[in-house]
């Protein structure tokens, strides 16, 4: 485990702080902590699907799969839980706790009412400035649609939709491929 004790602003040490005693989750969103709300069954399905798909492909390799539960702190302070992180090397993290990964290369956030316009908004900004990431992925639960955003040379990015029970989810940075009717299994 690699970890720097790299400094942060007082708003962001105030939240860690108190993230790592809180009893429910929450994330900071360019200077405001914002409280994350319970899950949908869809949405639980479609994480454990994720998490059971990616991690089974990446045994055996120089990946690593976290789930929701790990914190993913950005290029511009800001703290997030996606639903699904991949690293592929080793990990970096913010300090010995292990607790705030650095440099995620994917990061997947399954899409709610209640938090679709934050993860396609200041978070999703958020993870495109991340030297780190190539790959950001939202996938939605009430329908078969899995959108996918690729880093290009240039830092341009490429988007792809997926839209097909039949279709695969490239994920090209970490050599993996996920069919989405095994990513939707007991959803729709």
């Amino acid at each position: 485990m690699y970890a720097l004790n790299l400094p942060t602003n007082p708003v962001a040490e105030a939240y860690l702080t108190a993230e790592r005693e809180a009893k429910s989750k929450s994330e900071l969103i360019c200077g405001t902590v914002v409280a994350m709300a319970g899950a949908s069954r869809e949405h639980n399905e479609l994480t454990t699907n994720l998490m059971v798909s990616v991690g089974s492909r990446v045994r055996g390799t120089t990946c690593r799969a976290y789930g929701s539960d790990m914190r993913v702190r950005t290029d511009t302070d800001t703290y997030c839980y996606p639903d699904l992180t991949l690293v592929c090397g080793e990990p970096r993290f913010t300090d010995l706790n292990g607790d705030v990964l650095l440099n995620p290369l994917v990061i997947v956030e399954v899409l709610s009412p209640t938090t679709e316009a934050l993860d396609r908004g200041e978070k999703f900004f958020a993870y495109q400035r991340m030297a780190s990431v190539r790959e950001i992925v939202f996938i939605a639960q009430h329908r078969c649609c899995v959108e996918r955003y690729e880093r290009q040379e240039g830092g341009l990015w490429l988007y792809e939709v997926l839209e097909s029970s039949d279709a695969s989810l490239p994920l090209v940075s970490c050599n993996l491929s996920i069919p989405l009717d095994e990513l939707y299994e007991r959803v729709l």
